[in-house]
């Protein structure tokens, strides 16, 4: 288990960098240790330490108007997803949620001043599919952090805003999962090493992201998301193991 905590750790501080948690790259990643449910139920309680990690950092640039509109359907949402997971297959979403990513981070590349308003229709959206992709498929931070990303908003209010909704989300998500038997005695013996490694790596990428500029920011997270997108289409269809 050493390697999978070692990259546990890499992982957190790339999330926090790239603005949009860790669950986009942990999921593929903890696939190749553990079953999915099992991935689905370490992941909640990572979340949730990482995401209090991530409020305590970066809380000066918590913006109320953005976490409701978005952080609301989000947090619906999730529990849909979370109780569908036992009874859907997620193979067709797994590569519809990769050709989203693939897609939209690029066109935010290719057109970098594009931007939505940050209506109510597109924040709830936005959240939703979000909160949705992350209580079925354990990772839906990459189309938060492409909607945040659309809205075009500074990366303290992006970082601080993503974590309480992910925060709320995860929370909904780890009771979901903890009825449903994911998270096992074994998962919770856990927590202090991933409790460790989420305060640590926050703190480092935090530092990191310091001596980053806002627009280098936001094509980092873009070009993560794009990467992370075009791996989990080919995992899909060239799988490693």
């Amino acid at each position: 288990m050493a390697i999978f905590y070692f990259l546990t750790f890499i992982i957190e501080i790339i999330g926090t960098i790239g603005g949009f948690g860790s669950s986009v790259l942990f999921v593929p990643m903890a696939n190749y240790f553990l079953e999915f449910h099992a991935v689905l139920g370490i992941l909640s309680l990572l979340h949730i330490f990482s995401n209090l990690s991530k409020i305590a950092l970066f809380h000066k640039g918590f913006e109320w108007g953005i976490f409701i509109k978005i952080g609301i359907p989000s947090v619906i949402f999730v529990i849909v997803g979370a109780y569908l997971s036992q009874f859907i297959d997620s193979s067709i979403a797994t590569v519809l949620l990769g050709l989203f990513m693939v897609c939209f981070s690029l066109f935010l590349i290719i057109r970098p001043n594009f931007t939505f308003k940050t209506t109510v229709l597109n924040s709830f959206f936005g959240g939703g599919l979000s909160g949705f992709l992350a209580g079925w498929l354990g990772t839906g931070g990459a189309i938060r952090g492409l909607a945040l990303a659309s809205f075009n908003v500074n990366k303290n209010t992006f970082l601080a805003t993503s974590a309480l909704i992910d925060f709320m989300v995860d929370g909904s998500r780890f009771l979901m999962y903890l009825n449903q038997g994911y998270i096992t005695k074994a998962i919770f013996l856990q927590a202090p090493i991933l409790l460790i490694i989420s305060i640590i790596g926050s703190y480092i990428g935090k530092v990191l992201l310091n001596k980053i500029s806002q627009k280098t920011f936001k094509k980092i997270a873009l070009w993560m998301i794009f990467w992370v997108g075009l791996y989990s289409l080919i995992a899909f269809f060239y799988p490693l193991k």
